[in-house]
């Protein structure tokens, strides 16, 4: 079957599985007085349609920032503005100012979870599709099931259609930006980028290894010649995006500056809803709330972010090349891109990489009702996963450079840690849903599976961090691997 078929086969089937996640509860159905994130989005096109820019992120009579304050960048402000006249073409009471809170029905439920899908088909479904195909090694047919996994990965689906998120927006601007640079378009790729962190602040996470590899790049190519025109160019297309974006905000600083604090909103602290896993579980060790003021932690965990992005932005910054830059952009936090298999990775890291995040958001799921969809859609991926991406096949500790791993943790047994991760995911999945925790230790699990969380994205984190420092493979290697 030819290839484009093949392709068409597997976004009709992500659509399938996306519209049969969206068909259970969503977040806070039902529960007044603040509802959940569906309510959030709903209550954004309420605000956007009403009101006029200028009062967005400002506390008024009519703007109750208390009541799902609007807290994202301004991009993400206009697509809900879209999709409030819609909503008003259909159903004036759905964005009717005051009235309108805590709004349920089947109908509009259906026009929610359809503007979820209308943006994944344009623009996070397109972005994956061209990347596996123009982006990863391997035949045509390898190339089509690393695009069905990645297409039916159970993380996004299950915060974007049931617990209800618009988080395939950023992701796909981001995956754009990747594209862009892959294919040597470094000014669309800024472009992407640059829209992909004005839909959504946490691509700030990702914005390190995008500026080291453009600013390696064009130093590379020599800041007298062409890499000082690629650089003025990429610099102008940042800035007029950006622009462009807050334009309804830059006739007033006071304005700016408020939009800054409300998408950067640090009075929250770093243990909210336990999804700080790092913290969290350091904390059951060491009591930082304890020991720190809340404007401590805060600059602590910014100083310790920084240092562990460092090295390989910086070595990104010296050797850019797209592989680099691909491993750069795995270690500092991306969970969701598509970092697929090379000659030097096992599709075992990759699986683990992927469903770490999905179980650290058990919790969530089992607030939101969500149980039956995450099992189903877990173990789905996890055996298309070893299916189609040969998950469980064997590689030397050469070619997974476990070597250098292995003498920094010289403990480390010699098992079969895929094996470990999943069974440790699924016996934490297991006892959250079967046992119920002591009275004194109320959180014990979401703590449990949060200290696990960490475990797995620490070692992952040092993993990356060794693939990209050390050696390429030895000859006799590189000759088995192609």
């Amino acid at each position: 079957m030819p290839t484009w078929s093949l392709v068409s086969i597997c976004v009709l089937l992500c659509i399938v599985v996306r519209w049969g996640v969206s068909l259970n509860s969503y977040s806070g159905a039902g529960k007044p007085p603040m509802f959940g994130d569906y309510e959030a989005q709903r209550h954004w096109q309420e605000v956007t349609y009403n009101l006029p820019p200028q009062e967005w992120y400002f506390n008024t009579t009519d703007n109750d920032l208390n009541y799902w304050g609007l807290d994202y960048p301004p991009l993400t402000a206009y697509h809900s503005w879209i999709c409030a006249y819609i909503a008003k073409t259909i159903n004036p009471d759905w964005v009717e100012l005051h009235k309108s809170r805590g709004y349920e029905s089947p109908s509009h439920k259906l026009f929610m979870r359809a503007t979820v899908l209308v943006a994944d088909l344009l623009i996070y479904i397109p972005a994956v599709v061209l990347y596996c195909l123009y982006l990863t090694d391997g035949s045509s047919k390898k190339k089509v099931s690393t695009l069905l996994c990645f297409l039916l990965y159970p993380g996004l689906i299950l915060i974007d259609y049931g617990h209800f998120q618009y988080n395939g927006v950023s992701q796909g601007f981001a995956l754009w930006g990747v594209l862009a640079l892959g294919l040597g378009w470094d000014v669309s790729g800024s472009m992407a980028f640059s829209l992909a962190l004005n839909y959504k602040q946490m691509e700030l996470y990702h914005a390190l290894p995008f500026f080291c590899y453009l600013l390696g790049k064009c130093v590379k190519l020599g800041l007298m010649g062409k890499g000082l025109f690629l650089l003025v160019r990429i610099a102008v297309t940042v800035l007029v995006t950006f622009a462009l974006c807050w334009l309804p905000f830059l006739s007033d600083p006071h304005q700016a500056l408020q939009v800054v604090r409300r998408i950067f909103p640090v009075a929250r602290g770093l243990f909210e809803d336990k999804v700080a896993n790092a913290w969290c579980s350091l904390n059951t060790l060491i009591k930082i709330r304890s020991i720190l003021s809340s404007e401590s932690q805060l600059q602590f965990s910014f100083a310790c972010t920084l240092l562990a992005v460092l090295p390989s932005s910086i070595r990104l910054l010296i050797k850019p090349n797209f592989w680099q830059f691909k491993l750069a952009l795995v270690s500092v936090f991306s969970h969701t891109l598509p970092q697929l298999k090379k000659k030097s990775l096992d599709c075992k890291c990759i699986a683990v990489l992927v469903l770490v995040p999905l179980c650290s958001m058990l919790p969530l799921f089992l607030k939101d009702g969500l149980l039956a969809p995450y099992t189903v859609t877990s173990l789905a991926f996890l055996l298309l996963s070893i299916y189609l991406l040969s998950a469980l096949e064997h590689c030397s500790e050469e070619e997974l450079r476990l070597g250098a791993y292995r003498k920094l943790f010289f403990c480390l047994p010699k098992m079969d840690l895929f094996y470990v991760s999943v069974a440790a995911m699924a016996g934490l999945s297991i006892v959250s849903v079967v046992l119920v925790p002591p009275p004194h230790l109320p959180d014990l699990f979401p703590v449990l599976v949060s200290a696990t969380a960490f475990l797995h994205f620490l070692g992952t984190f040092i993993y990356f961090n060794v693939v990209q420092f050390s050696r390429p493979l030895s000859k006799k290697s590189q000759k088995k691997n192609n």
